[in-house]
């Protein structure tokens, strides 16, 4: 079977054993410890199944191994291109490590720099601007929610000084990083300064997400669309990269001070 088929083969044998075993989708959900809406977009193909989730499956429903084994024949291939897919993990991740060089996290920007960001590229009409402002601002309820999850961004220096949407646009949402960095206690914000010169982290930007479970996965954005990788020798050294990079960066403290300092400038 190609990897189509053997993740309709997963979800069949997953609707298969959930019905015979007489449990709904939220019941099944909570005896994985995972979501029920992971769980409902597993048996309609619209996300691959992780190791973790197949081997938790076969526990539950005493398979000696058979949802385990259809997993590791899913997919070989390192990078599945599916952003709505990352939205979705966004959303649930315990953890989530993200490392940006050019421009403020979509979780942290505010509505000005967001709407600076789209419009700047003179690519999108007024209405699809609004619409991806407002989809990323949307986003943003992860870092509010109940139980939300530990965020810890580090971002060159480089990212505060990059004049996107004008003085007004770039002082406000400095401000607003101090302000979530001491208001959010599960928000962590640190900079790469200047002097740090060459480091893993010019390689590009990525995020390093922390599923219920326990899983990594690693989000990579490209110029039009996003790359969610699973692959476990991928995600080791992308955790890495993430380590040698955060040992570049300032602490939290020192990180919101020169954040400060940089949002007087722009005046």
């Amino acid at each position: 079977m190609d990897r189509s088929s053997m993740l309709d083969h997963f979800a069949e044998e997953l609707r298969l054993a959930r019905a015979a075993s007489g449990l709904s989708q939220s019941t099944l959900a909570e005896a994985l410890s995972y979501s029920g809406a992971l769980v409902a977009k597993v048996e309609t193909c619209e996300r691959r199944p992780g190791l973790d989730f197949a081997r938790r499956c076969d526990t539950v429903f005493g398979t000696d191994g058979r949802f385990e084994r259809i997993q590791r024949r899913i997919s070989r291939e390192t990078v599945v291109p599916w952003f709505r897919d990352w939205a979705a993990i966004e959303q649930e991740a315990r953890a989530l490590r993200t490392f940006e060089p050019l421009c403020v996290p979509g979780l942290l920007q505010t509505e000005g720099y967001a709407r600076a960001i789209h419009a700047g590229g003179g690519l999108f009409a007024a209405d699809e601007i609004e619409r991806q402002v407002a989809t990323r601002l949307d986003r943003q309820a992860a870092l509010t929610r109940d139980r939300p999850p530990l965020v810890s961004v580090v971002v060159d220096e480089y990212v505060l000084r990059r004049r996107i949407g004008g003085p007004e646009v770039m002082r406000e949402q400095l401000q607003h990083l101090v302000k979530l960095g001491v208001a959010l206690h599960r928000v962590r914000i640190h900079v790469v300064p200047m002097s740090a010169g060459a480091y893993p982290g010019l390689a590009g930007p990525f995020v390093i997400a922390t599923l219920p479970a326990g899983e990594d996965v690693i989000y990579l954005e490209g110029q039009r669309h996003g790359q969610v990788v699973d692959r476990t020798d991928f995600v080791q050294q992308m955790v890495e990269v993430w380590e040698s990079i955060r040992g570049e960066a300032l602490s939290h403290q020192q990180s919101l001070d020169l954040i400060a300092e940089v949002a007087e400038t722009w005046t």
